[in-house]
């Protein structure tokens, strides 16, 4: 009489379980290096879109107005409010030096970065480019 047995043995599955164990050992650290890149991303993506702002105010009155804007709400320039939004999670906030040049630094809820862009001013290293560390 013939045995016909089917399956896997004990180290059969043993194997596949510690390759998936690695796999994800190394996976897991990649996925979180992404989420800070995208918290990142998104402070950058508010202070180049506070500048086009702080620009426009520029424009309208010659001078750099002062910055506040809480996560995912309309921010105030000069006190003006709703002239732009912060993303969600992302704080703002920034002062104008005599109205000729302005600074501000974005913070994340979810990191202990921040990021900070410097426009006008002498000696401004890099300007209007968003720095983070």
């Amino acid at each position: 009489m013939q045995s016909n047995k089917k399956g896997f043995t004990l180290i059969e599955l043993l194997i596949v379980v510690v390759i998936i164990g690695i796999l994800a050992a190394i996976a897991i650290p990649k996925f979180a290096n992404t989420k800070e890149k995208a918290y990142l991303a998104a402070m950058k993506s508010d202070l180049r879109n506070l500048v086009t702002a702080e620009e426009a105010y520029f424009s309208e009155g010659s001078v750099y107005g002062d910055v506040s804007a809480v996560g995912g709400q309309q921010g105030t320039i000069g006190g003006v409010s709703g002239v732009y939004s912060t993303s969600m999670g992302v704080t703002v906030t920034g002062a104008a030096n005599l109205g000729i040049s302005f600074g501000a630094v974005a913070t994340h809820l979810a990191t202990t970065k921040t990021c900070y862009i410097n426009v006008g001013g002498t000696g401004t290293i890099r300007e209007g480019e968003p720095i983070c560390n």
